[in-house]
């Protein structure tokens, strides 16, 4: 007959078994928990081989929590059976009271302070626990991989697919910015808010930054060259537009660079065409992330804008753009406020051809943008009809005073928050 173990070898045993138990349940936490980005940060610029392992191991979870959970039922039916003999060959006790004092022990040394240990610290208890996990994975591999067998078709009839734990780390646009929002200080603000200008280039369009045709500055080769040198000297760009009477007709863009032989060739009335470049067009409907590419992809900055019948409706340059981005510089707001003038009960002044999108953001409104991009097409729209002088509605609870028409347009207009 084999000789009973002593009580001091079992107590040795349970506290070792208890140990790993605890180790196999903060490995858990801390393996799931871990951040991906920092452990590849580690991994690159620390060169921490445990992160490397650890990185390794989470490329197939079903492996690595079946090893965990393996490891940490060996440990825990193990000590059970530990208990057992303990209580009722040594202790000649109840198998009950062992068992209640086994699982609160467990509880509070193997579950719940290793599993906040490593929720503290995710990817240190991840890189730490990579070598033994790894080492396991080997030695319990013939029955890892039975085990998986039969859980992946399991998995399969609830039609789970272990494929689909590679897409958890991908982050859609919305998500990217929640986790700019929920960044704190971790990220600065100003860093943040150019992040997410950068994520939103995708949701706009060019025609929601474009300048409309009304306000295009250009050259129109049919007036005198003392008018051009003088909207060539005001121009905040470097390339201006040149056409026949009427933007409709433009005939190609003019490099400031190359104002002076141009000014000289109007003058002479010889044929400008030499020193305009060929205008470049874009879709108004073309995405702002993807018109940034297409600006970098042809080398252009600025381009006239059509629409789907092939008319000119605006003009955006790569500036525009990198306003989305940065925001605004201080001159813009400036005229910002000049356009919309503030009121001391907190309405509005502006013009009807404001855009829309420029009151949202100086004020933080949120008038609709999804149709009309002008206050003056998203009252007629709304109206379905010219609007005329003192008249009142209220959309989506502004209240909007009607206060000049010019041309069979809202020409200035009072806006007030709250219908």
């Amino acid at each position: 007959m084999l000789e009973e173990p002593s009580l001091l070898f079992l107590i040795i045993s349970l506290v070792c078994l208890l140990l790993l138990s605890g180790f196999f349940s903060g490995s858990e936490t801390g393996m799931m928990a871990a951040n991906k980005i920092k452990l590849k940060n580690l991994a690159k610029k620390n060169k921490d081989k445990g992160a490397k392992r650890a990185l390794k191991l989470l490329k197939r979870p079903d492996q690595l929590l079946s090893t965990i959970l393996v490891g940490n039922n060996f440990a825990n039916i193990l000590a059970s059976a530990i208990v057992t003999i303990i209580f009722l060959d040594y202790l000649n006790a109840s198998i009950v009271l062992g068992s209640f004092i086994l699982t609160i022990v467990i509880l509070i040394f193997s579950e719940i302070t290793p599993k906040t240990m490593a929720a503290i610290k995710p990817e240190g208890f991840a890189s730490k626990s990579s070598f033994l996990l790894r080492s396991l994975l080997v030695l319990f591999r013939p029955l890892i991989v039975s085990v998986n067998f039969l859980s992946s078709k399991i998995l399969a009839f609830f039609k789970f697919n272990l494929k689909d734990a590679k897409n958890n780390d991908n982050l859609n646009t919305q998500e990217l910015k929640t986790l700019l929002e929920e960044s704190g200080d971790l990220i600065p603000k100003q860093h943040r808010q150019m992040l997410s200008s950068i994520l939103r280039l995708d949701e706009l369009i060019v025609e929601d930054i474009m300048i409309p045709t009304n306000e295009i500055i250009g050259i129109d080769r049919n007036n005198y060259f003392e008018d051009a040198k003088r909207i060539i000297e005001n121009s905040d760009y470097s390339r201006l537009p040149v056409f026949d009477k009427s933007i409709d007709k433009v005939i190609g863009m003019l490099h400031i660079k190359d104002s002076h032989e141009f000014i000289e060739r109007l003058e002479s009335q010889i044929s400008i065409k030499k020193v305009l470049d060929k205008p470049y067009f874009v879709s108004q409907s073309t995405a702002l992330m993807k018109q940034l590419k297409e600006f970098q992809r042809n080398e252009k900055n600025i381009a006239l804008v059509v629409d789907e019948y092939g008319e000119i409706q605006g003009l955006v340059s790569i500036e525009d753009i990198f306003k989305e981005i940065v925001g605004k510089f201080e001159s813009d707001k400036v005229e910002l406020n000049k356009e919309f003038f503030e009121l001391k009960d907190g309405a509005v002044i502006a013009e009807g051809n404001s855009r829309i999108r420029d009151l949202n953001n100086h004020l933080k409104w949120n008038l609709p943008e999804d149709g009309p991009k002008t206050i003056n097409g998203l009252i007629t729209e709304f109206l379905e009809t010219i609007p005329q002088n003192n008249l009142c509605v209220a959309i989506k609870g502004y209240k909007f005073e009607i206060l000049e028409i010019e041309d069979n347009a809202i020409s200035k207009i009072k806006i007030k928050k709250g219908s």
